[in-house]
Order: structure tokens, then C-alpha cells, then sequence
């Protein structure tokens, strides 16, 4: 098939070479190839400013990443038959790595569909399309799904922050099944119902589980806390392997209901909540001079932009230091963050340096990542996002 081209100036092509999938406006030859000229969710061929031919992809010429690289080979595109082969790889992947159908089937970029994300809970997937060039395709990924899952739910949840900057509006549509108000998990062993409408992102983060099953080694016997807890990922997950009682805390009325009920159906009467700002709280708790055995710091991503980093790395610092204050002795501090711009090493000397400051030195235990239904991919480090670190606590060593 003959696309339209798109031409980089000289040197921006480095980065595709090396593995990356996207093109920012900055770095296309305007005089060459206008962006004015592409409608959004076009394809278009991708050439070198030696003409040398890089593949195909999609284009938003409204949009800072303004190409999305959807094939190496420059004669073909995403079709709805290129677009299920590669949801029918993505699919063995998980199916290979979980014995029940609870997972990030597909992880955008990480399984070359860009723009794409698709969660599975059971017998009802949750789709997400952020870009404009997925967005044409949307029919096609809703009968993908039909043919290679049989749900007897789907939903279109397309309501993320990135649909904005794509032009895109805001809605979420049930396209197959009865409408449901919660989304099942079970993760871990532990069950746990989840908001659809109101929750975040496709209403659970799958991206933790293998951190959130670590937890449940330093659970026993222990006192808990869990920050920016949701609807208790986190927390109920320690009550089931154990903890002697576990505090979840969340500003969001609805996760807090969340939480309570999720202890409530795994038979769990040691779990309870605190409303409200999650720095304020734990000011409030240090005031009263609370100790935690575990302490869990699993926030928002406080560097959503890579002009936000000194400002998100003081927030994570003061985060790490009430965290690291509230517990008690040889305490555990499990800190992560889903930052990408965030590296671990950052995260490991923040937590360094917030001990430090009120006199603790920590043991680095584990380290965490992302589990493996959210493939990196080497050349586009923004697919390596989630980071955790289990720390001790030590007063009076060193």
C-alpha cells in the first residue's frame, strides 16, 4: 500500500534506529512533509532526510508525539488483521505467565499497538485507546477481543487524560454485555471488587502484583499501613497473608468504601481507614506518635512531566521521610513510585537521604519492578515505569 510520506530532519532518526517508537513534532522536516498536511489517525510511510525508508506510523499532527512507529516494514500498516495477530501474541504471552485471566493483556507500545491498552478481569475486558490512530481502529480491537477471549463484557473505557491532547472526547460505552457497576480481581489469592465508573484507569493496576505478593513475606504478625491506598491493593492483600491489623489511608471517599468492602468479602475484620490527604495524614499520625511494623507508599505519579522533577523528587522526599519517621524499630518501608522519570537509583538515594535526615540509616532489602504482563521494551525506556524498594529501618547502627 502507497502512504503519504513523513520526512525527520537529518539525525532524528537515531532514536528510531535504536529501538524507540515515536516521532515528536520538533524533529520532522516541515518544509519537506508539512504536518498540516495529515489529518489525525493517518498513516503515513516514515523516511530519513536521506530518504531512507523506517517504516510506517501512525500521525496526530496536533500532538507533541506527533507519530507512533506501528511497523518496521514501510509497505505496510496497521490493519484490523495485523492489529489481531499481534492482540493473539500478547494474548499467549499472559496466558503463558497467569493460570487465571487477570491481567494487562495489552501494555500499548510494549506489544507494538501504541495507544492501546487492554485489561482482563475474568470474563470481562476493559479497553483503553488513547490515540487518535487507535481510535480508528476501534471497532476492529472490540471484535479482536470477541473472537480471541469470548468476554461477556466489554467496555470501552476511554476517559484518560492523554485522549485530551489527542483531540479525542471523553466517554466510556459498555459495546458488549450487561453494564456492571464493579470490575472482579483476583490477585495473589485475595478477591477483590473494583469500581468501573469513578475508579482509575481501567479501575485496577495490575503493574504491582509481584511487588504487592512480596509484601505479603513481611505481612505476618505486623502492624500495617498502606498510603494512597485505592481500594486496598496493597492492604488487603497484607490482612489476608496475616498482618495483625493494617490502616489503609486514601483521600477518595469511594476507594475507602472500596477498601472496607474488599476486606468484608475475604472474610477480613482487621482492616481500617483513614479519609483524607495523604501528607496530612501521616503528619496527624506522627503527631500522635503511631508505629507501623510496614509501611506501604505507593503514590500517584508525582512526575508526570519531566519539567515537574524537582519538584515531584522534593514530594517524594517528604513522602519517604513521614513514611520512614512512622515506623517502628527495624520497621520496613516498602516505597514506590510510578514515575518514569523516576529511575530507581533516584528513588533508592531519596529514600537514602530522607533516613538520613531524621537519623536512620536503611537496609535496601528487594527491589521491585513492574510484573511481566508490562513488557519493557529496552529502547523506549518510558515502558520501564514501576519501581519499589524494601527498606529496614536501623536506629543505632553504622
Amino acid at each position: 500500500m502507497k502512504f503519504p510520506v513523513l520526512y525527520l530532519r537529518k539525525g532524528a532518526e537515531r532514536r528510531i534506529k535504536a529501538g524507540h517508537l515515536w516521532v515528536y513534532s520538533n524533529e520532522v522536516d516541515a518544509r519537506r512533509s508539512p504536518l498540516s498536511g495529515f489529518e489525525p489517525g493517518d498513516q503515513a510511510e516514515l523516511r530519513s532526510a536521506s530518504d531512507r525508508p523506517l517504516g510506517t506510523l501512525f500521525v496526530n499532527p496536533h500532538a507533541l508525539i506527533c507519530g507512533r512507529l506501528i511497523s518496521r516494514d514501510p509497505e505496510h500498516g496497521m490493519t484490523p488483521q495485523r492489529l489481531t495477530q499481534r492482540m493473539e501474541v500478547a494474548l499467549a504471552l499472559r496466558e503463558k505467565l497467569f493460570d487465571q485471566p487477570y491481567y494487562r493483556w495489552v501494555f500499548g507500545d510494549s506489544d507494538g499497538l501504541s495507544g492501546l491498552v487492554v485489561d482482563r478481569f475474568g470474563d470481562s475486558v476493559v479497553i483503553q485507546i488513547s490515540t487518535a490512530g487507535m481510535e480508528q481502529l476501534r471497532d476492529a480491537i472490540v471484535r479482536a477481543v470477541q473472537r480471541l477471549a469470548h468476554p461477556k463484557s466489554i467496555v470501552l473505557k476511554n476517559d484518560g487524560k492523554m485522549r485530551s491532547v489527542e483531540g479525542l472526547p471523553s466517554y466510556i460505552e459498555q459495546v458488549e454485555g450487561v453494564a456492571a457497576e464493579t470490575l472482579t480481581v483476583i490477585e495473589n489469592g485475595v478477591r477483590f471488587e473494583v469500581p468501573l465508573s469513578g475508579g482509575q484507569k481501567t479501575g485496577w493496576f495490575y503493574d504491582h502484583r509481584m511487588n504487592r505478593q512480596r509484601l505479603q513475606c513481611y505481612a505476618p504478625g505486623k502492624r500495617v499501613l498502606d498510603v494512597f491506598s485505592y481500594v486496598g491493593g496493597w492492604g488487603v492483600q497484607a490482612a489476608s497473608a496475616g498482618a495483625a491489623q493494617v490502616t489503609c489511608i486514601d483521600s477518595s471517599s469511594l476507594a475507602i468504601d472500596a477498601v472496607h468492602h474488599n476486606a468484608s468479602i475475604n472474610g477480613l475484620d482487621n482492616v481500617d481507614t483513614i479519609e483524607g490527604d495523604a501528607f496530612d495524614a501521616l503528619k496527624a499520625l506522627a503527631a500522635e506518635k503511631e508505629r507501623f511494623d510496614v509501611v506501604v507508599l505507593d503514590p500517584p505519579a508525582l512526575i508526570p512531566r519531566r519539567r515537574d522533577q524537582k519538584a515531584g523528587e522534593q514530594a517524594y522526599a517528604r513522602l519517604n521521610q513521614l513514611g520512614l519517621r512512622l515506623l517502628a524499630k527495624d520497621g520496613v518501608l516498602v516505597s514506590a513510585s510510578c514515575s518514569m522519570h523516576l529511575s530507581q537509583e533516584r528513588l533508592v538515594d531519596i529514600i537514602r537521604s530522607s533516613g538520613r535526615k531524621i537519623d536512620r540509616f536503611v537496609q535496601l532489602l528487594e527491589q521491585g519492578h513492574q510484573a511481566p504482563d508490562h513488557p519493557v521494551i529496552p529502547g523506549i525506556p518510558e515502558t520501564d515505569y514501576i519501581k519499589s524498594c524494601f527498606v529496614r529501618s536501623l536506629t543505632g547502627f553504622f
